[in-house]
């Protein structure tokens, strides 16, 4: 996946239903995956974009950008907020659909783009 600025949050609901179609499990778990030390995966609220907004803001606020880091790349901020929001997410998977709550969505966060970047969706049951 292509992600387009340097902090963004990318509604990945819908992939990770396509993954799950294509296995057909009716029970189950789902693992979602993050290899990536500056990006992350977090489930929260799909229904109002503010909330997003918020929790990037948020983030800003709690590890900024120019902060005084020792690591030399510039993008410490990128690996502190990967691992505020961490890199996998579980959900279970009841006869046939994503256990999310009614106004959850699965996110990819971006905090070093814009990149390429992979996630993995491994999903098993019956």
């Amino acid at each position: 996946m292509a992600t387009g600025s340097r902090a963004q949050f990318v509604d990945v609901t819908r992939q990770v239903y396509a993954e799950l179609a294509k296995r057909g499990v009716k029970n189950g778990m789902c693992y979602v995956y993050v290899p990536h030390t500056t990006a992350g995966i977090t489930i929260n609220e799909n229904a109002d974009p503010d909330v997003v907004a918020d929790i990037l803001s948020t983030l800003e606020r709690l590890v900024p950008a120019d902060g005084s880091y020792r690591h030399s790349e510039g993008n410490s901020d990128a690996h502190m907020k990967a691992a505020m929001m961490g890199f996998s997410q579980m959900i279970p998977i009841i006869d046939g659909k994503l256990a999310l709550g009614t106004w959850q969505g699965i996110y990819f966060c971006e905090f070093d783009g814009p990149r390429r970047r992979k996630m993995l969706v491994g999903i098993a049951g019956e």
